[in-house]
């Protein structure tokens, strides 16, 4: 019996693995050879394009293996994948620019076409490896592909585990069936390869040494360390990959990430999704979106200060201390909308026929003009475009003691507008279950940020944010 027939060896993975390298090279070339034709009507035979094309794949394939590009993404989601797969282009054009400037062959190559193959390469392997996925996707779905899964541990986490491999048929997975000494005994009228049996992990063991077993799953609870320790080092002994599923359920996970400490592997459980490329990248859009609509507005706004000051004695704009990024103060501006600019220990919240709020502050609050002097705050760095919307100090301290998790709203800048706010959550909340409801999406935000989730709520703003019935 050979090693491929026994299941030891299974060889699909190292030709998906090659399949992905063959279909990157094969784009990131034919990408070269179209820009060269759009652009100049160049050829790749010439010497110096045709070497870029080999040093691309070449530097590539280095850098995708470093970012584990051509591993195995059969548990994966599809975009964590693509990201991967940018990430490591992004490198690539990196290292590119810096060999040409480095040895003075920068002059020999088109700009436009340079430019070109950069920003239509990514494009066109984030599309190639969206068809992949696809493909295999329904080669598994047919049952083809496949690998076997076992989970250790018949606990609430390990159903939930077994119920998502059952449901989700792109993966490829085979679930065997529950292993776990406590409750075996239980169920040992079962099979223990049959869905509704358990067996024991001695059982696993075994059926993972003849290869009968791809995939462990390990789903005990926190508190039975001794007893995944002993499975992990039997299990060692087999080539099975194992996995540990902690049942960090009973945290609150914000953005939580698996990172290390000089070696000791820590998971993160409250943490800012804006470290690293994605801080740049809010940062960016911050700028970019607040000065394109300050040059749009500066007219508009120039009038709003001049209606504010005839309107009503007093300042024009008014500056209040709220809670910014990190729990730290900083001063929001506003248009002034009241007769009042409240700053103090006790802040009392805009109501309905508020008797502070001057006739033209009426309709500056109802269509939310009083908020765009807060694109200076972006400029400035104290607020972002997308984000929780700022609360005054004092209410800060006065739901802080109310509601879990306030704080961590906290954990990225407060913005113009938000998640909460294009959801209906927003003017008074004089219950503490309507603050609760926007906290709720304000975490939703900080859990799930993306540069996409962040254009899709500038968008709806426009339609949902600016007129609101709760806007007064």
């Amino acid at each position: 019996m050979s090693l491929f027939s026994s299941g030891l060896v299974r060889p699909h993975s190292s030709k998906i693995a090659f399949l992905h390298r063959a279909i990157d090279a094969l784009v990131i070339v034919a990408c070269l050879m179209l820009s060269l034709e759009v652009t100049r009507d160049l050829s790749l035979v010439e010497p110096h394009y045709l070497q870029a094309g080999v040093w691309s794949v070449l530097i590539f394939s280095m850098v995708a293996t470093t970012q584990h590009v051509y591993g195995s993404w059969r548990v994966q989601p599809l975009h964590v994948a693509v990201a991967a797969t940018l990430i490591t282009w992004f490198w690539t054009a990196i290292i590119l620019v810096s060999l040409a400037f480095l040895t003075k062959l920068s002059s020999d190559y088109s700009r436009a076409a340079v430019l070109t193959w950069f920003f239509l390469t990514p494009v066109c392997l984030g599309g190639a490896r969206v068809g992949l996925r696809l493909g295999l996707k329904a080669f598994r779905a047919h049952g083809r592909n496949t690998r076997t899964l076992a989970i250790a541990g018949k606990t609430r986490l390990g159903q939930q585990v077994a119920e998502k491999i059952m449901h989700t048929h792109w993966l490829g997975m085979r679930f065997v069936g529950y292993f776990d000494d406590r409750l075996a005994h239980r169920d040992c009228h079962h099979a223990a390869n049959e869905q509704d049996g358990v067996g024991r992990f001695d059982e696993l063991v075994e059926m993972a040494r003849q290869g009968q077993v791809d995939y462990v799953y390990i789903t005990l609870p926190m508190a039975a360390e001794k007893r995944i320790v002993e499975l992990v080092n039997a299990l060692s002994d087999t080539t099975a990959s194992v996995y540990l599923v902690p049942n960090f359920f009973v945290f609150d996970l914000l953005h939580g990430k698996l990172s290390s400490l000089d070696g000791i592997p820590v998971l993160s459980l409250h943490e800012t999704p804006f470290y690293g490329l994605d801080g740049w990248v809010k940062r960016w859009e911050d700028i970019v979106v607040s000065s394109l609509i300050l040059l749009m507005i500066a007219l508009p706004m120039a009038l709003i200060a001049l209606g504010v000051k005839l309107t009503s004695p007093g300042p024009v704009l008014f500056k209040q201390r709220r809670y910014g990024l990190n729990g730290s103060v900083v001063e929001v501006w506003k248009f002034r909308s009241m007769t009042v600019c409240e700053d103090g220990e006790k802040v009392t919240q805009a109501s309905k026929k508020d008797v502070r709020i001057t006739p033209f502050g009426t309709f500056l609050r109802r269509t939310s003009l009083d908020e765009l002097p807060q694109f200076f705050n972006v400029l400035q760095g104290n607020m972002s475009v997308v984000g929780p919307r700022p609360h005054a100090v004092a209410h800060n301290e006065q739901y802080r003691k109310l509601i879990r998790g306030y704080m961590l709203r906290h954990k990225v800048k407060p913005g113009i507008t938000g998640l909460a706010q294009i959801s209906g959550w927003r003017g008074e909340t004089e219950t503490v279950d309507k603050m609760k409801m926007r906290v709720k999406f304000d975490l939703e935000y900080v859990q799930n940020w993306s540069l996409w989730l962040d254009l899709k709520i500038i968008f709806l703003t426009v339609f949902k944010g600016f007129v609101n019935k709760n806007a007064y």
